[in-house]
């Protein structure tokens, strides 16, 4: 591998470090970093690539999000709000689908927004039915914590309007009639009939999603929670990817914890702790304490506004359940990452977590993390950094959702949601990621929000807890290589670090915020010194 100099344009070596002029990479690493002069003493003869005023950086690490489902769903019906921001609109992609698919099949949609809708509310079983009368339709709200059932999927899952509300789950009924929607766990009695994909399916989804992401920046991921969608299957299909060269991003990967995840089944055939290697780790177990603050299921102590709908969201298990989930994986050795939206969710993630901790199982150095963690109070912040308890937010999500929070929590309580500043200065390393398909997986977008804590709409949220722009790439860089044990190998570009490395179209550290949310892209992504994306083919 020749040795490879860029120059031309600052070079970001991490928050600790600042810029430099140049940098020069060996074998897969970073040789040296700083001057020109010193650079190109170090790597005489090396090719160089002229950044031409751009800026690079170290790769982004995306520290939370569902790979495999988000390349699976690259087939399904986009719903998103960028696009469908009608019920016609909606109801007219999913007609279309249904037109085009054989008689029977299961038509499948992603990431609508109920809050976003000219309707203002979830589409109902009827006007699905209306929209595909002959195939079974299931559409999944862009939160993933709730979707929408058309008749005939209900009938095909065996739902009617007499059976029981599983727990940790709600299926909505109104006049005593089923509408369609189906919120957390009860979301199984529909999924569970749904066909699973084979392992070319998931290996071609595995492989389309690590290249979007390498378009973007990316060299590092993780799936968060595996196992939902096709079983001990999705192992497989990740070893397949590895082993014919067609995953091409380091992965974190999170088995799916709750009993009806694969944690266990994994733990009998023989899968455990720090399995794997640098570029497929099995790491973590997954477990959901509550659903979303958009969604009105995230659990609270104060009840959601009244005009919203009141109540106080929904506890996926009861504390001796959850607690005593915690305590069997704590204590198998894996990493927690846990689920939990709403301080009344963090309080019992946490509550079982410290219960969870002993001497004979202590905590230190284990790096358990609350995912999301969105309405954290002073004091969770105080306990969580007593035990190294990690944050892992979506700064993203208030520039999707923030005004939904808004409107169903109120601004006091919506302005203190992901607090990134307060997290960085009391030393809580908060790895900032995308939570995608939930939300975009677009860094460029987390970024905007983090140094302007804007929504889409303009709304700003807390501005006291906005970050410089070498905060907000630190947060989705070294951040998110610490969540994995990974921070003295990647995540800076330090003499020594791996050659993960992102070259963007400008340099984002002058530019303004809205060029960066509108108009920054990557040109380039090395992971060990390889490109893994070449918009320009300069490596080539």
């Amino acid at each position: 591998m020749q040795d490879l100099v860029l120059t031309g344009g600052r070079i970001f070596r991490g928050l600790a470090g600042g810029f430099a002029e140049a940098i020069a990479l060996r074998n897969g690493r970073v040789l040296a970093v700083g001057s020109m002069e010193e650079v190109s003493s170090a790597a005489p003869g090396a090719r160089r690539v002229d950044l031409d005023g751009r800026v690079a950086i170290p790769a982004f690490n995306e520290a939370h999000m569902h790979l495999l489902p988000y390349g699976l769903g690259l087939a399904q019906v986009n719903l998103r709000a960028e696009e469908v921001r009608s019920l016609d609109e909606l109801l007219g992609r999913i007609r279309r689908a249904a037109q085009a698919a054989p008689k029977g099949a299961w038509v499948l949609g992603r990431g609508y927004d109920h809050g976003e809708l000219d309707v203002g509310r979830h589409p109902t079983a009827a006007e699905l039915d209306a929209a595909s009368p002959d195939n079974p339709v299931f559409i999944v709200r862009t939160c993933g914590h709730m979707g929408v059932a058309n008749s005939a999927a209900m009938r095909v899952a065996g739902v009617g309007h007499n059976t029981p509300d599983p727990e940790g789950g709600v299926i909505e009924r109104k006049g005593g009639a089923l509408t369609g929607l189906f919120q957390e766990r009860a979301m199984r009695l529909v999924r569970d009939f749904i066909p699973q994909p084979d392992q070319a399916t998931m290996v071609a989804g595995i492989e389309a999603a690590c290249n979007q992401l390498a378009g973007l920046g990316f060299a590092s991921a993780t799936d968060m929670n595996i196992g939902m969608v096709a079983g001990m299957a999705e192992v497989e299909a990740y070893h397949a990817a590895r082993d014919a060269g067609r995953m091409s991003l380091r992965m974190w990967q999170v088995l799916a914890g709750n009993p009806e995840g694969i944690a266990q089944q994994a733990w009998e055939a023989g899968m455990r702790p720090m399995q794997g290697d640098d570029r497929l780790r099995w790491g973590a177990v997954k477990v959901f304490a509550d659903g979303s603050a958009g969604g009105l299921t995230a659990a609270f102590f104060d009840p959601y506004l009244a005009s919203a709908g009141g109540g106080t969201g929904v506890f996926t298990f009861p504390d001796e359940k959850i607690h005593a989930l915690l305590k069997l994986y704590h204590e198998q050795g894996w990493q927690l990452d846990i689920h939990a939206i709403g301080d009344a969710a963090i309080e019992q993630v946490l509550s079982g977590m410290e219960a969870a901790d002993s001497a004979a199982h202590p905590f230190a150095g284990r790096r358990h993390r609350i995912e999301h963690c969105g309405f954290v109070t002073p004091d969770q912040r105080r306990r969580m950094k007593a035990r190294g308890i990690l944050p892992v937010p979506q700064p993203v999500f208030m520039y999707e959702f923030g005004d939904l929070y808004i409107r169903n929590l109120g601004h006091e309580r919506s302005d203190r949601a992901y607090p990134m500043r307060t997290w960085l200065e009391e030393g809580h390393n908060p790895a900032a990621s995308s939570d995608c398909p939930v939300s975009t997986v677009d860094p460029y977008v987390n970024l905007f929000t983090m140094i302007t804590r804007k929504t889409s709409r303009g709304t700003v949220m807390g501005a006291e807890e906005a970050l410089t722009v070498e905060q907000a790439v630190h947060c989705q860089t070294w951040c998110g290589a610490y969540t994995q044990f990974a921070e003295d190998r990647r995540g800076t570009l330090e003499p020594g670090m791996q050659a993960d490395l992102a070259v963007l179209s400008r340099d984002i550290f002058t530019a303004e915020p809205e060029q960066i949310l509108r108009d920054t892209h990557c040109d380039l992504t090395l992971r060990d010194g390889e490109p893994i994306f070449d918009r320009h083919k300069v490596l080539s």
